[in-house]
């Protein structure tokens, strides 16, 4: 597996928001970035139980509104929002605690648009902000991300093994480290301070690469 990791990194747009969530502080990590295919097709990608092992992770359960979904080895949850084929809201609960991931779909031009926002408490509650800042769920967005866009282009399944092999490669680890750093800029777009950014930024390089 080979990608062109620059023009992989420069088609994502990523931001840090500041918001409310039933009345307590939450931040928005958020991931853009547009497809070569229509709206329709890519919330099937999305959402049909049966495309969603070829680019991401096998996942079991109810897949529609009010259903439990869960993502084999990671993630599981609640779908709170499902307006097809635009909106798909889910409950992101993991390692004890819950998050809520939102995906958002706009045609644009001949393709789809893709906004993905990942939204976790803000303050003292968020353990991995200090330490990791918006790269701690980042990163392995931007991944994702990569996964899909190969499955659009060929409609093909992509191969797990192989995407590990990649990742754990020179290129894969430069992508880590260039992601890292797009998100250490929407970090200090944010308001974060620059050292600290720095800091958490380079502690997620060190985790996605072990350097």
């Amino acid at each position: 597996m080979q990608i062109d990791v620059p023009s992989f990194i420069g088609a994502v747009v990523r931001r840090v928001e500041g918001r409310e969530r039933d009345g307590q502080p939450v931040r928005a990590v958020i991931a853009e970035r547009a497809y070569d295919t229509d709206v329709e097709d890519l919330w099937d990608a999305l959402t049909s139980a049966e495309r969603i092992p070829r680019w991401f992770l096998p996942v079991s359960g109810d897949l529609k509104l009010g259903g439990r979904y869960q993502l084999q080895g990671n993630a599981g949850g609640t779908i709170t929002e499902c307006e097809p084929p635009r909106r798909l809201g889910v409950t992101w609960e993991f390692g004890g605690g819950t998050t809520w991931v939102n995906v958002t779909l706009a045609a644009q031009g001949a393709g789809t648009r893709l906004e993905l926002e990942h939204i976790a408490p803000a303050g003292d509650v968020d353990p991995f902000w200090d330490q990791y800042g918006p790269g701690a769920v980042g990163v392995g967005w931007d991944l994702t991300l990569v996964g899909l866009a190969r499955h659009i282009a060929t409609g093909a399944a992509n191969d797990p093994a192989e995407f590990a092999a990649w990742s754990a490669s020179d290129e894969g680890k430069a992508f880590a480290a260039q992601s890292s750093d797009g998100w250490r800029l929407a970090s200090i777009g944010y308001g974060t301070d620059e050292a600290a950014a720095e800091a958490a930024a380079a502690e997620t390089t060190k985790f996605y690469t072990g350097g």
